[in-house]
């Protein structure tokens, strides 16, 4: 029961800031075969349910159990199961969110990026790809955000996920003669592509999409791999292109 009880209280769910990579308090010490233990005895609780890593946390008798890209909590013993944000409470950093961001970063370079739809302005030196629908508003709305950005190129990719008709619309795009112009003319002013059929890559893209675990668009990722998901204003737009160019350059 204590143990139920300070597990729960680590679930705080505080607006506290999170980091880009584990923060101190460094890791506590716990022998591998305590981890390869703890496995065994939540995948033998949970059949069916496999366990990808088992990791201390920086708490004495706390581990992180990795689900692909979710993460839970437990003890040794696998008492209790913890979903939820796990709080430094010492330096107000969500080690959650910090951790989800570490196992949602991507290489940039591994990005399709022959598959985007490429739109440069000024010298082109910051970097975005968006996994977009053309009938999501959010991603009408972070258009807008990126108009008063200069010296950027943005790669969209096509993910059509909300209606048959983002299919339809996407693959008009993606076979107008000017693709960039097209997209640019639907999202910012709303004038829809003329009607021409080609060969397109929206399906390896939708696939490549569900791998990284895109659910909704957009979903925004930045030249040194870390990712947003949804709309952000200009200005936080413009704060997570700096901070990626800051990452890249060290």
């Amino acid at each position: 029961m204590k143990l139920r009880l300070a597990a729960g209280m680590l679930a705080l769910t505080m607006g506290f800031g999170a980091v880009n990579a584990w923060a101190e308090p460094k890791a506590a010490t716990v022998s591998s075969a305590v981890l390869e233990q703890a496995k065994k005895r939540f995948e033998t609780e949970f059949e069916g349910i496999e366990v990808d890593e088992v990791s201390p946390t920086p708490f004495p008798g706390i581990l992180e159990l990795r689900l692909g890209n979710d993460v839970l909590y437990t003890n040794e013993k696998v008492d209790f199961v913890l979903q939820g944000s796990l709080v430094d409470v010492q330096t107000r950093t969500d080690l959650t969110a910090q951790r989800v961001e570490e196992l949602n970063r991507v290489d940039f370079a591994n990005l399709p990026l022959d598959k985007a739809i490429k739109m440069v302005k000024g010298d082109g030196k910051q970097q975005i790809a968006i996994f977009e629908d053309p009938n999501c508003i959010y991603c009408k709305r972070l258009h807008q955000s990126l108009e008063n950005i200069d010296n950027i190129t943005v790669y969209s990719f096509l993910f059509p996920i909300l209606t048959p008709d983002s299919r339809v619309k996407s693959e008009h795009v993606w076979c107008a003669d000017d693709r960039a112009a097209a997209w640019s003319a639907w999202m910012k002013d709303g004038t829809k592509p003329a009607e021409k059929t080609c060969d397109t890559p929206i399906d390896e893209l939708l696939a490549f999409g569900m791998k990284l675990g895109v659910q909704g668009t957009p979903a925004i990722f930045f030249a040194d791999g870390s990712r947003a998901n949804g709309w952000l204003p200009e200005d936080k737009l413009k704060e997570r292109l700096a901070e990626a160019e800051k990452n890249k350059q060290n």
